[in-house]
């Protein structure tokens, strides 16, 4: 399976991750940074949150975790918190705009 293919795979997973008060999953929110897969398969993932006080916060990093980990293919998952740039519904795609009424 190539880098692209399994970079594909996480992105589907990651469309399955919600924040617990909002009803648009994190990919589309636009919180995903980056996603690197290395040559042994490890993902390693940039992602910010909605707000830094982000009460959800450890559930949602634990959730990305154990689901992109649940890919058969990748051995581990590594999830970096980060705040630069900061997150704005700029970020989010259309169709979470238009989810959350912002178009």
């Amino acid at each position: 399976m190539t880098k692209f293919e399994l970079e594909e795979k996480i992105v589907a997973m990651l469309k399955t991750v919600y924040d617990p008060e909002i009803p648009v999953n994190i990919y589309d929110l636009g919180l995903i940074y980056k996603i690197d897969v290395t040559d042994n398969n490890d993902a390693i993932l940039d992602m910010t949150l909605t707000a830094p006080n982000c009460p959800a916060a450890d559930f949602i990093m634990e959730d990305v975790r154990q689901k992109i980990e649940s890919i058969e293919e990748i051995q581990t998952a590594t999830v970096n918190l980060v705040f630069e740039p900061e997150w704005d519904k700029d970020m989010m795609s259309e169709e979470a705009k238009l989810e959350l009424g912002f178009l």
